[in-house]
């Protein structure tokens, strides 16, 4: 199986971010315009989307598919960042990959052939597939939609056509190629961040681009039979790649019904979730006795947390140690994200915290951030 592969992931416009081994919601600073759309309770369950079987088209099939597929832009703590979604109904749901959204701030989504540009949010989520499911704000109707072919007929050698916004420069550039694996298993990660194992993947050797992320992978007949998310990393700083991987259509559709029909799980998150605005990593014995610090285990903040965010504003410094948010214990970076992403922006929680001067406490309102 392939090992470590570099993500196709949100183009980095303006800054490099690098997300924090805690995860999303951790590594950010304060979220400026925090989404009102968060929680579960604002859904009502939608009738499912279903695959067809595929087609047996041939020949350029990406023009009547091109309309469908939207450039999303999204603000990060200390950047701006790009990627690809598909539209899947006429009045504005979108799908993408979670890593497109995931940290973000506010998202902005531009539609094919319109010069406005359309503010969005995160309806749904299923970090452990890279799945997301986001709603434009506004009133839209009659929008063109992709249509989905069954994955499980997907055969190596089968000619693709990869489509999505290539370098965060906007528009639909296509490029072709074929099937070269099926059910592949990979380990994405994305600017130093913590990687995560993805299965079940379409292997192709279309070229892909950064900014394809959450664009799609078309057989013969324009049908997507997955969506883009990570390539193979081919040389320092290359933004392109000729090993791409696809969730396949089948599994990335499995979570979208899933989120649509409100389902309540463990592997799903919907709306915003809590944000503290600290990187970390997980403290071992060696970083405890270099600090000088009388803890054995928690989440080391590893550099300085940005003006204006609630780590900020508590008074956590670099080389802190977070031991507990609210009830839950932190022993860890990956425990830290989930204490906090377990709370909702605008939740006030008591963080203890060690560093060299002695142990500290304080109640922090979180901020909002995309899971």
């Amino acid at each position: 199986q392939p090992s470590v592969w570099s993500r196709i992931a949100a183009f980095i416009v303006l800054i490099a971010v690098v997300a924090a081994a805690a995860g999303a919601g951790i590594g950010f600073s304060l979220a400026r315009a925090l989404n009102t759309h968060q929680g579960a309770n604002v859904l009502t369950p939608q009738s499912p989307i279903g695959v067809a079987t595929p087609g047996t088209g041939s020949g350029n099939s990406t023009n009547s598919v091109a309309s469908a597929i939207v450039d999303i832009n999204t603000t990060l703590g200390n950047g701006q960042a790009a990627g690809s979604g598909m539209v899947i109904t006429p009045t504005g749901e979108i799908l993408t990959n979670n890593h497109v959204v995931t940290g973000s701030t506010s998202i902005s989504v531009t539609l094919q052939g319109r010069s406005q540009d359309y503010s969005a949010h995160v309806v749904g989520v299923d970090v452990s597939q890279d799945v997301a499911v986001i709603q434009i704000d506004q009133n839209v109707s009659s929008l063109p939609t992709v249509s989905f072919a069954d994955s499980s007929s997907v055969q190596v050698g089968d000619s693709v056509t990869a489509i999505g916004n290539a370098l965060g420069q906007g528009g639909t550039p296509s490029q072709s190629g074929h099937v070269t694996a099926l059910d592949q298993t990979i380990t994405a990660s994305e600017g130093g961040g913590s990687a995560e194992t993805l299965n079940g993947m379409i292997q192709s050797d279309a070229v892909i681009y950064e900014g394809d992320s959450g664009g799609a992978l078309l057989n013969t007949s324009g049908q997507v039979i997955g969506m883009i998310t990570a390539g193979q990393a081919q040389g320092f700083r290359s933004a392109a790649s000729t090993v791409g991987y696809a969730i396949a259509s089948n599994t990335a559709l499995s979570v979208v019904n899933r989120v649509r029909a409100h389902e309540q799980a463990s592997d799903l998150t919907y709306g915003q979730v809590g944000y503290l605005g600290v990187a970390v990593q997980s403290l071992d014995a060696e970083a405890a006795q270099q600090l000088g610090l009388n803890v054995s285990s928690g989440a080391l903040v590893t550099a300085a947390p940005q003006q204006g965010s609630p780590a900020y504003g508590a008074g956590i410094s670099r080389y802190s140690v977070i031991t507990k948010v609210g009830n839950s214990e932190v022993t860890s970076a990956d425990s830290l994200g989930t204490a906090v992403k377990s709370h909702q922006p605008g939740d006030s929680v008591t963080v203890i915290w060690v560093n060299s001067s002695g142990t500290h406490t304080a109640n922090v309102t979180l901020a909002g951030v995309n899971p």
